[in-house]
């Protein structure tokens, strides 16, 4: 399933210029990494917006929001965003502030060390 290029083009004017920001293709979709931490993405039908444990309930009983289901679960720290909460590019910055907000409380990660395999040669 394809995630909606249109929404992703969006998320991407919000974080430009962001330190230490990086888009990963995954769960069918496009996620945007800070510091090593997931803290947006963009599926086919919403943007998934990481609000924490704590936030979790509260941001459930806002409109046009629903519980992240991924391989049976229902992690308690991601929202899904329908298009309609996030119609407004002010909206929109606001649902991705409260990802950034939340990662922000996080201890940044270490980046993957490279593997020390050698390659192989072409030829």
């Amino acid at each position: 399933m394809a995630y909606d290029e249109r929404m992703a083009e969006r998320v991407r004017r919000v974080l430009s210029g962001r330190r230490g920001l990086v888009e990963k293709k995954m769960m069918g979709g496009v996620c945007f990494m800070l510091n090593g931490s997931m803290c947006c993405g963009v599926s086919a039908s919403a943007v998934l917006v990481r609000v924490g444990p704590a936030a979790y309930p509260r941001m459930l009983a806002r409109p046009h929001v629903r519980p992240l289901e991924f391989a049976g679960r229902r992690p308690r720290a991601f929202v899904l965003v329908d298009p309609e909460g996030c119609r407004t590019e002010a909206a929109l910055a606001a649902w991705i502030q409260r990802g950034i907000d939340f990662v922000a409380t996080l201890p940044a990660k270490k980046p993957a060390a490279r593997s020390a395999r050698p390659r192989a040669r072409r030829g």
